[in-house]
């Protein structure tokens, strides 16, 4: 089994952001504040923040929020919950949550929440338990949950539970592990973990697991490094982490690894990007890798981080 080549993964996650006209950079322009969440968070669990200036990064966050409150995924474009959650994010990663008017994000991301306690994504509608767990999320850290109705949001996740034990993007969807993640996320940070059936949702997780190691996220499907964290995590949430084996998805990510040009892949020999780099290394993180900090598998947020939000104190 390979090591982690850390310094590689910062070169490779600085470089791309260096490369702002290149055809890769154009498409994926409506993603950079995922993109931005992405790579510091990774840049951070490698000890590397200190690489990049803040201040440009804050300053460029700041220009991304529209009138209404909530964040595009870069300048001039629409605001979504998802980049909303993003941008608090990085701004929690620098200690700069200060510079956002709480009141107008907080605001923004509470009126996104329907009758039935779903949350629509933006404007346009779309209602996803992935948004619900972005809202959840959100304001716990910018501490409004009590802006939103608790109880409705977490009935609805419930009602999106399947008889698998597993949750889907709607009532009646197919389980999924990325959804899970997000119910299982949302219901530890709203404290409603005695609605899941630990047992049966850790089996159903569990068996994501193939013979290289790596998870997937429903069954018959190939593995894929991003998996390492959301299926990862969420065992970790209900204590069921000891149901899979840990050594095995260490050496599924670090084979990942592009030992030359730094990146983590979806899956061996594949071409490495900064979304699955990001979760390779929160992958490594939960597993307690060497020379990785920890990182919280609810808030998807540096431990340290996490602590300072809520306990005005940092800790490695």
């Amino acid at each position: 089994m390979g090591e982690l080549v850390g310094n590689k993964h910062v070169e490779y996650i600085l470089s791309v952001e260096r490369r702002k006209d290149d055809f890769l950079s154009v498409l994926m322009d409506h993603l950079r504040m995922n993109g931005a969440y992405w790579g510091l968070s990774a840049l951070d669990l490698l000890g590397k923040l200190d690489t990049v200036d803040s201040e440009d990064i804050v300053s460029w966050i700041m220009k991304c929020q529209h009138e209404s409150g909530g964040f595009g995924g870069n300048i001039g474009h629409d605001p979504h919950v998802h980049y909303t959650l993003s941008a608090v994010q990085v701004l929690a990663l620098f200690d700069k949550l200060d510079v956002l008017d709480i009141d107008k994000v907080t605001g923004y991301v509470a009126s996104l929440q329907k009758e039935d306690g779903s949350f629509s994504g933006d404007t346009w509608g779309e209602v996803d338990t992935r948004f619900s767990y972005i809202a959840i999320c959100c304001l716990s850290i910018l501490k409004r949950l009590d802006s939103m109705d608790v109880e409705k949001a977490v009935k609805y996740i419930v009602s999106c539970k399947n008889m698998d034990g597993g949750f889907g993007c709607t009532p009646g969807g197919e389980s999924h592990a990325g959804q899970i993640f997000c119910c299982v996320g949302a219901l530890a940070i709203t404290g409603s973990l005695h609605h899941i059936d630990k047992d049966l949702l850790g089996w159903w997780l569990c068996e994501r697991q193939v013979k290289s190691g790596g998870l997937n996220g429903r069954p018959e499907k190939l593995p894929d490094v991003c998996y390492s964290w959301w299926v990862l995590c969420s065992l970790i949430m209900i204590d069921r982490a000891h149901w899979i084996d840990k050594e095995k998805l260490i050496k599924f990510i670090l084979n990942c690894q592009d030992t030359e040009n730094g990146g983590i892949s979806d899956r061996p020999d594949d071409a490495a990007d900064v979304y699955h780099t990001f979760f390779g290394v929160a992958g490594l993180s939960l597993l307690e890798y060497p020379g990785v900090k920890a990182i919280d598998p609810a808030y998807a947020l540096p431990v340290n981080v996490v602590n300072r939000i809520f306990f005005g104190r940092c800790s490695t």
